[in-house]
């Protein structure tokens, strides 16, 4: 059984936890999550796709991400969904945070903080070994192909994260 920490409006814990996905979270209460978005050190963007089979949003496209754990940071948190869904070492990341956001949810009892990162790693194609319970498929792309997707529809939390991959393409292109 995996437990979540529950946080208050603040961002702080609150001392209590939650089992994994079970939406029936009080007002007020919050859980955690990451998002990392990976990078080569060219700047080229590494997504993956979703099972078909998911039970959420089967089939989109998506940075790396997940729930922080009971106990853990969300620099852990990060590091660790990486390493799962990616199959790529965190040895020498260049991790950078990039902010926030709260989703309040009362009508699905599902609230949350989604803690955005930035990670910088030296990989090739063939470094990716995708977790199979998790991922169909993965592809390195440009700001352009992420665009062409979100416009779609199939990229998942896009209107949240086009700022931020805005910032990071900017930050290769100086």
């Amino acid at each position: 059984m995996e437990y979540w920490d529950i946080y208050d409006s603040n961002k702080k814990r609150t001392g209590r936890t939650m089992e994994r996905n079970d939406w029936n979270m009080a007002p007020g209460d919050y859980h955690l999550t990451v998002l990392g978005v990976i990078t080569s050190p060219t700047g080229s963007f590494l997504i993956t796709k979703r099972r078909e089979d998911k039970e959420w949003a089967p089939g989109a496209w998506e940075v790396t991400g997940g729930g922080v754990k009971a106990g853990e940071t969300s620099v852990q948190a990060v590091k660790r969904e990486a390493r799962e869904e990616t199959g790529l070492g965190m040895e020498g990341v260049l991790l950078e945070y990039m902010g926030d956001y709260r989703s309040d949810n009362p009508a699905e009892k599902n609230n949350y903080y989604v803690d955005i990162y930035h990670l910088t790693i030296d990989f090739s194609e063939k470094d990716v070994h995708l977790q199979k319970d998790e991922t169909a498929d993965f592809a390195v792309v440009d700001l352009d192909r992420i665009r062409d997707l979100g416009n779609a529809g199939q990229f998942l939390h896009y209107e949240r994260l086009l700022p931020v991959l805005e910032r990071i393409h900017a930050g290769f292109s100086d």
